[in-house]
């Protein structure tokens, strides 16, 4: 299940089968996923203050709102596609997120090269890792040509 957390403290949450839920909790700083993939299994001094839970004094939860996320609707289908469609989905969205930071594409316009992708690029079943790296680059390809359409359209948008 997804859940937004506006304050970004709770990272991940575990639900056992007896409905007890632990939360894995911590400063939102990205120091200490890296330092704890660094580390593994061992745990290694991450350069992040401890959390101080009175000084968030609350924690929020809210539903997603897939018309402001369109990316995690189109993430949550690619997963239940299922084959090669995450790989369509995660080479799209690194095109479209280059093309954003070079100026050649507006943030909003992200999820449009995503859906684009998808539509394309058929879905098939993962045989082998050569499987993964075809559909990645045939993916690229797409997306890549879309964005330049796109970009013909409006212009740079820097």
């Amino acid at each position: 299940q997804i859940v937004l957390h506006p304050q970004s403290v709770i990272h991940s949450m575990v639900e056992y089968s007896d409905g007890s839920v632990l939360a894995q909790l911590g400063n939102p700083d990205m120091r200490t996923p890296i330092a704890h993939a660094l580390a593994w299994p061992d745990r290694i001094e991450s350069g992040v203050a401890s959390l101080d839970i009175f000084d968030v004094a609350r924690l929020d939860f809210e539903k997603p709102d897939f018309q402001r996320f369109p990316c995690l609707r189109l993430a949550i289908e690619a997963m239940k596609q299922g084959g090669t469609s995450p790989t369509v989905l995660n080479a799209a969205n690194e095109v479209a997120v280059q093309a954003f930071i070079d100026g050649n594409l507006r943030f909003i316009d992200i999820a449009n090269v995503i859906e684009f992708a998808l539509s394309e690029v058929s879905s098939q079943p993962v045989k082998d890792l050569k499987t993964i790296l075809d559909t990645d680059q045939l993916t690229r390809e797409v997306s890549h040509s879309f964005v330049k359409q796109q970009a013909s359209k409006v212009g740079n948008v820097n």
